[in-house]
């Protein structure tokens, strides 16, 4: 398995904790019926820790995309280099950074760890192009 694959398997790893994560504090604030229910009405009814962990969360869906695509371009065009290698696992450590710095307020931080996981990610993509 390449690194670039191996950081792959490690960001669903990420993408798990961020669910649980977040579930269990969506159970914390409203219980059961948080996670079985309609989830109608959730934002007036959580806290804003819980809140930031479900966009958190959100977040790392939408990059998730970006990152699964560099990988792909990078196995497919045989660039794999120790550079992607590099950054496959930037973006890994980025994402599961940017959980606790979300959920906790980490001003600037949080910001700056996002901006290192797509700039990992759009590198392995330019990466695959050259």
């Amino acid at each position: 398995m390449t690194p670039e694959l191996a950081a792959l398997a490690a960001s669903v790893l990420v993408h798990l904790a961020a669910v649980m994560w977040s579930q269990q504090a969506l159970n914390g604030d409203i219980g059961k019926d948080g996670n079985v229910g309609t989830r109608e009405n959730l934002e007036a009814r959580i806290s804003p820790r819980t809140a930031r962990l479900r966009r958190a969360l959100a977040n790392h869906v939408e990059n998730t995309g970006l990152f699964i695509i560099a990988v792909v371009l990078v196995q497919m065009t045989g660039s794999n280099s120790w550079l992607t290698a590099t950054a496959a696992w930037v973006y890994v450590a980025a994402r599961a950074l940017y959980l606790p710095a979300y959920a906790f307020g980490w001003v600037p931080w949080r910001s700056l760890i996002f901006t290192a996981g797509l700039l990992a990610t759009l590198l392995m993509i330019v990466a695959s192009l050259i």
